[in-house]
């Protein structure tokens, strides 16, 4: 019966971690914090820089885009639906910043990583669809600047990350086993499939097992009956949705469903910049050290 008292934890530990990442304050800032958007034409950039108007805590000092953008040279405040914030969208990038949030597409944030590390700026990526050797680079340039890197900004979806890999520990030795599928849901303009906080769901699923490592997209024909050392992903695209995770745990005679879901982007943006605040806080070094970092971290769920 020790499976059943682990899941009779669950409610301790789902609160336990609630509090602490509700209460994990950043402490304030001594001055603003000079902030560029990356993609700040972008559905995502548009959020972030609406939100930072509103935050006392950020100036925008530089809106990046591509080159070939129809909103080069216009106000990025107004861009975004604001006011007007006296920093116009371009492809330039200054060089006295605090910190860049990444909201762009894998073909452009090589020449965003290569900036901050030459001018060691302190840089968020919540880009997906990154290639193994963007990975790396990310990793590389994490030796001489903080980065936080993570597929999801959301705290409601970090939060639920935590608490998948704590029913996979429970439920490890379920009599009958437990058969895990992650079906993910987003807009249609989406181009990556399965979604990046899919997938860091299956990784940090499988690193709470010892027997989940086979990770399976989709299935069709005849696929015969289901291994148990499978992670099941399905993504569906449809309309506006900003984004649906559901985590099902199907076992012999009753299954968990975890799910997470976004009403609109904000979530994903006010994320964003609350990694940027937590990368600028106050120690002995004036800001986190170098090295890769995720929303744990920002959490306190570390």
């Amino acid at each position: 019966m020790g499976w059943l008292h682990q899941i009779m934890g669950l409610t301790t530990c789902c609160r336990n971690l609630v509090g602490h990442c509700l209460f994990a304050k950043v402490p304030p800032m001594n001055t603003e914090i000079k902030l560029a958007v990356h993609g700040a034409a972008g559905r995502m950039g548009r959020r972030v820089v609406a939100l930072a108007a509103e935050d006392s805590d950020f100036r925008l000092a530089a809106a990046i885009d591509s080159e070939d953008s129809p909103t080069i040279g216009q106000d990025a405040g107004l861009v975004a639906g604001v006011s007007s914030m006296n920093c116009q969208v371009s492809q330039d990038w200054p060089e006295d910043l605090d910190v860049v949030i990444d909201f762009s597409l894998p073909e452009a944030i090589d020449a965003c990583i290569d900036h901050c590390v030459q001018s060691n700026t302190a840089l968020v990526v919540a880009t997906t669809g990154l290639s193994a050797s963007q990975k790396q680079r990310l990793q590389e340039a994490a030796k001489s600047i903080p980065v936080v890197w993570a597929p999801s900004m959301s705290l409601a979806v970090n939060l639920c990350m935590r608490i998948s890999q704590q029913i996979t520990r429970a439920l490890a030795n379920v009599p009958g086993g437990t058969d895990i599928e992650i079906i993910e849901r987003h807009h249609r303009f989406k181009a990556d499939a399965p979604s990046g906080t899919a997938l860091r769901f299956g990784e940090l699923i499988a690193e709470a097992s010892e027997t989940l490592n086979q990770h399976v997209h989709g299935r069709e024909g005849h696929t015969g009956a289901r291994s148990a050392s499978e992670i099941g992903y399905h993504a569906i695209r449809t309309g506006d949705d900003p984004g649906q995770h559901t985590i099902l745990f199907g076992m012999l005679g009753e299954k968990i469903e975890l799910n997470v879901a976004a009403s609109n982007r904000d979530c994903y943006a006010s994320g964003a910049l609350a990694a940027g605040k937590w990368l600028l806080r106050s120690n002995d070094d004036g800001r986190q050290t170098p090295g890769v970092y995720n929303m744990f971290h920002v959490l306190g769920l570390d």
